[in-house]
């Protein structure tokens, strides 16, 4: 089945703001959760129930799936060493 890539505005607004190569290389990254919305090696992040994180680079997305509307939602994007400071508990 495949699942609808849907961007939340401020990872949109992320998106936007990487230099357009940053942008096609996440783009690519994303399009890669359109059949497989849990690659391998893949893991829910430690303290938060459904985010789940990907790399692309040293750029992060975080992201959850909602499996009953097949939809993964992307909730950041961002350089891995700012990318997880509000996801900590």
């Amino acid at each position: 089945m495949a699942y609808a890539i849907l961007l939340a505005p401020p990872a949109e607004r992320q998106l936007k703001a990487f230099a357009a190569s940053i942008q096609k290389r996440i783009v690519k990254r994303l399009k890669s959760l359109h059949h497989d919305p849990r690659p391998q090696g893949v893991k829910k992040l430690a303290g938060e129930d459904a985010l789940y994180p990907i790399r692309e680079g040293s750029y992060r997305i975080l992201y959850t799936i909602q499996d009953k509307q097949l939809v993964v939602l992307v909730v950041k994007i961002g350089d891995r060493k700012e990318v997880y400071r509000w996801a900590a508990p």
